[in-house]
């Protein structure tokens, strides 16, 4: 492996330092900083990422108020659920775990979220921020691929950036976000996906790319400029087994590379957790 490796770890360790900073500050002034969450039904991975967010939460000094509803729970149920935190003044985020049951609309129910305790930063109020560059809430794995960049130092503005992927919460935001003026952004953003015949093209020539199809090794060594940063956000499972966008032998042309594992993950909920602080911040 010649590539440098960008593994997410110390960047989430980093961000996660200054939530708990913010944290300590808010309860010295009497406020608990709460982050609720809302799980639907009994899909294994979910509820781990749940213990996952809870035991996080525990760490930084926040409450996390939990409901955990049925496989038959139905749209009122859910969205039943989210006016109680919304109209609870001691709740400052709140999280849906996704996905739900398929009889459930994820959609309608976020649109009931009050925006500003939108930890994911997915309300379409919140997108519509990112869009104009107001502030609020943003979404978080987009948000930890910048502070990556950021966090090792490399170049981004004016610097061509390839998004493989136009997905919601990742190929379209991340290209928004990377091309407003900002020291960490202001870069010439071009999203490609599958779609399109030859988006090989665009990405051989791109000084940075972000593998973001949700296709298990679409970006190969000849797919990338040698010395390029390679960033790779999509994945797929296969039971238990984790198979990401971008094949292995990638490192051998790149000249930094996210891990296969320990990459974007760690800095999405890092992200979270800096949403959910600032949400407290903002509301209390």
């Amino acid at each position: 492996m010649s590539a440098r490796l960008l593994p997410g770890g110390p960047v989430a360790e980093a961000v996660l330092a200054d939530v708990s900073d913010r944290v300590a500050r808010l309860r010295e002034r009497g406020v608990i900083p709460s982050l609720a969450t809302i799980l639907v039904g009994s899909d294994d991975a979910s509820a781990g990422y749940i213990r996952i967010k809870q035991r996080q939460a525990a760490e930084l000094g926040f409450a996390s108020p939990h409901d955990h509803l049925p496989d038959d729970a139905t749209q009122a149920d859910l969205e039943s659920a989210i006016a109680r935190y919304n109209d609870d003044p001691d709740v400052h985020g709140l999280l849906i775990q996704y996905p739900v049951p398929k009889h459930l609309d994820y959609d309608a129910a976020l649109l009931t979220v009050n925006p500003d305790m939108d930890v994911d930063g997915m309300h379409p109020l919140n997108v519509g921020r990112l869009s104009v560059g107001l502030p609020g809430p943003l979404p978080c794995t987009p948000a930890g691929i910048e502070a990556l960049l950021a966090h090792y130092e490399i170049p981004v503005s004016g610097r061509e950036v390839v998004i493989l992927g136009r997905g919601a919460t990742l190929g379209r935001p991340l290209a928004i976000l990377l091309s407003q003026k900002r020291p960490t952004a202001n870069a010439a953003v071009t999203v490609v996906h599958t779609g399109v015949p030859d988006w090989q093209r665009y990405t051989s020539r791109a000084d940075i790319v972000v593998a973001a199809a949700g296709v298990p090794g679409i970006l190969r060594p000849e797919h990338v400029k040698p010395g390029a940063v390679v960033i790779g956000a999509g994945v797929r499972y296969e039971g238990r087994r984790l198979l990401p966008d971008v094949d292995e032998a990638c490192a051998e042309v790149a000249g930094a590379i996210t891990p296969r594992v320990g990459g974007v993950g760690p800095t999405t909920v890092a992200m979270l957790f800096r949403n959910a602080v600032q949400a407290a911040e903002t509301l209390s």
